[in-house]
């Protein structure tokens, strides 16, 4: 009776496992018909289409585990342009505190940052740490990141490795400007969002220099603590603590906010919100 029931348990749940693998794999046929590239990377299923802007400008999109990561235009004239708000006022700060600064950002996706810093600035040194060899490969094929290297005004290095490992083995004080991009899934902060992390920024930083992080998250509701949580902590570090919302006038929708934390008097973006 035993054996007896272990077949047909062993059986159903054969069938079972067929026929979700079956409904993945008609999935999968039903997205690349519809022209979405699918693949499995370090983190998840990821999925690269284009699609059209507010503008009706094609765009290029990677949506690894079921959150965006990167966006690039499609057009030749227009690929290391920058779509997104966030990153055109990160570019704006890094230009203005490190025009031919020492750059790190951390998370290359699609590498847009690095690939605009690179073509837009003049002798400056940028490093773009990533930590999936794979993604690395899909931004050289879809997100045109060897077009840029070949065409580069500034030094860009790809480096395939844990950002939180390479930031920690840097040199004091070697670091104009940190751009913490680093995505899991929906949460982009880990170890720099808490006491520890900022202490490591403080530390590899140099006199002046500039932290910039995106924290995804709404101003209002639930979820919402996590802004308030890393602007206290980058407050007991840094002189100037500030961000600029997303989505100031819709508070409990998440936005890509930008937090921007240094001991330099600089120009804010407009709309940043003063912490310290």
């Amino acid at each position: 009776m035993v054996l007896h029931d272990f077949w047909t348990f062993f059986i159903w749940s054969t069938v079972a496992g067929l026929a979700v693998v079956g409904i993945y794999q008609l999935l999968l046929l039903i997205l690349r018909a519809r022209g979405v590239f699918v693949t499995r990377t370090k983190f998840g299923l990821t999925m690269i289409f284009d699609s059209e802007d507010e503008d009706d400008t094609p765009i290029r999109l990677l949506n690894v585990n079921g959150a965006f990561q990167s966006v690039s235009y499609i057009a030749p004239k227009l690929r290391f342009e920058l779509c997104v708000h966030y990153h055109r006022l990160m570019a704006e700060i890094i230009q203005q505190t490190a025009p031919q600064g020492h750059i790190i950002v951390m998370g290359g996706g699609g590498f847009s940052l690095p690939k605009h810093l690179a073509t837009h600035m003049s002798n400056a040194v940028i490093d773009a740490i990533e930590i999936d060899p794979k993604i690395v490969s899909l931004a050289r094929e879809h997100f045109f990141l060897d077009e840029a290297l070949a065409v580069a005004s500034s030094e860009l290095r790809i480096i395939e490795d844990d950002a939180w490992k390479v930031l920690q083995s840097a040199d004091a004080g070697s670091i104009d400007v940190l751009v913490n991009e680093v995505f899991a899934g929906r949460k982009s902060l880990g170890p720099l969002g808490t006491v520890t992390g900022a202490q490591v920024v403080k530390e590899k930083l140099a006199s002046g220099g500039v932290y910039l992080a995106d924290v995804r998250c709404p101003l209002e509701g639930r979820g919402s603590a996590l802004l308030h949580q890393v602007s206290s902590v980058f407050a007991q570090e840094f002189a100037h603590v500030a961000y600029v919302p997303e989505w100031p006038n819709t508070p409990k929708t998440p936005g890509n906010n930008l937090l921007i934390a240094t001991d330099a008097d600089i120009v804010l973006p407009e709309g940043a919100i003063v912490v310290k």
